[in-house]
């Protein structure tokens, strides 16, 4: 489900995906299909984690990334689900051929 909220999406990212919604911070972003499938791709991510484990993973390596890189944009950027994220948004058809746990082949690259 797509809800519009400019509060809960952090200033500086359009959308934020907490399942088992997808928030964007307006309303026009509906129509970014490229974004829409880059945050439903970090729901399947969410799901394969059972949720919470997901946000424990997420946060472990975002700190990791953050004392390696040193900078804040960087470390979100190669945070493993963010890198399978990005690297397959705009194929719209990855959800139904991503193989189970294919972050995983992100997280060592």
């Amino acid at each position: 489900m797509i809800l519009i909220s400019k509060y809960i999406v952090p200033k500086g990212y359009t959308g934020i995906t907490i399942f088992p919604f997808v928030f964007l911070r307006n309303k026009a972003l509906k129509a970014d299909v490229v974004l829409v499938n880059h945050e439903k791709i970090h729901l399947r991510q969410q799901l394969e984690l059972f949720i919470f484990p997901f946000y424990m993973f997420y946060g472990i390596e975002f700190l990791i990334r953050l004392v390696i890189y040193k900078n804040w944009y960087m470390a979100y950027r190669n945070i493993s689900f963010e890198r399978e994220a990005y690297r397959n948004q705009c194929n719209l058809n990855y959800i139904k051929s991503r193989p189970y746990w294919g972050f995983y082949s992100y997280m060592f690259n």
